[in-house]
């Protein structure tokens, strides 16, 4: 086993995984810990996020996701939210030049229309500046869950066939998977949970039903970019059979 200073160094280049999906949990554990508001381990999250964009920009990943707000997170306390659609947009403002400047592409994943006015225009902005880079594809879900990612892209199909455009027997895995947010990416390889939890959390259901699971109990404002190497190392040395033998 590589010590953890070897991480970077035990990894293979030539064989890294071409998109990584990241469920960011444990900003409020980590205030807590220390005592702290959970404002400030949304923070101290986003800090994390910024480091985790460098690093993958630095190894050439094709494609980072993360989950950074459910369907369900609305039902967090109202100052909560609040505090995180702030800290949106602050993200979007203070990154989005030097993203832009690494040749990102951000996009936005969920139904956003539905955050406060000055979110969506943020994003819009964001996604309007970058959408000609060609370098890292950053997605960002925000009011997002896999469920309904779903549920929409079959209503979309029975649209289709309503409509005649297609049969339904046209309908095929092929048809969903355009019809999805994630349509024209290539599925997650590598899904890193923090904070110990061991659940997927309505996130990319559909996606990631060939993806490596990598979890840990580190909280997300601790995760480091030796962590991530770690993960990367962990993903390289498992047996990917797609349902078929070796």
């Amino acid at each position: 086993m590589a010590k953890d200073a070897d991480w970077e160094q035990k990894i293979d280049r030539q064989n890294l995984p071409r998109h990584i999906a990241i469920i960011m949990d444990g900003n409020g554990r980590w205030a807590k810990k220390k005592l702290m508001p959970r404002t400030i381990g949304h923070r101290g999250g986003m800090s994390t996020l910024r480091k985790m964009v460098e690093a993958c920009v630095e190894l050439k990943i094709p494609v980072l996701t993360v989950f950074a707000f459910s369907t369900e997170n609305w039902k967090r306390p109202r100052e909560e939210v609040d505090y995180l659609m702030n800290l949106l947009i602050e993200f979007m403002q203070k990154e989005i030049e030097e993203l832009h400047r690494q040749n990102v592409r951000v996009r936005v994943f969920g139904d956003y229309t539905k955050l406060p006015g000055r979110c969506v225009n943020q994003v819009e902005e964001a996604c309007r500046i970058t959408e000609n880079n060609n370098g890292l594809t950053f997605n960002i879900a925000i009011n997002y869950g896999a469920r309904d990612e779903i549920v929409r892209a079959a209503r979309q199909a029975a649209i289709m066939v309503a409509k005649g455009e297609i049969s339904s027997d046209e309908i095929t895995e092929e048809t969903i998977g355009r019809l999805l947010y994630t349509a024209g990416i290539t599925d997650p390889d590598l899904l890193i949970r923090t904070a110990g939890e061991m659940r997927i959390s309505n996130f990319l259901l559909w996606q990631i039903a060939y993806a490596e699971l990598w979890f840990t109990d580190v909280l997300w404002p601790d995760f480091t970019r030796e962590d991530l190497m770690q993960a990367i190392y962990d993903y390289q040395h498992r047996s990917r059979r797609f349902g078929g033998l070796n």
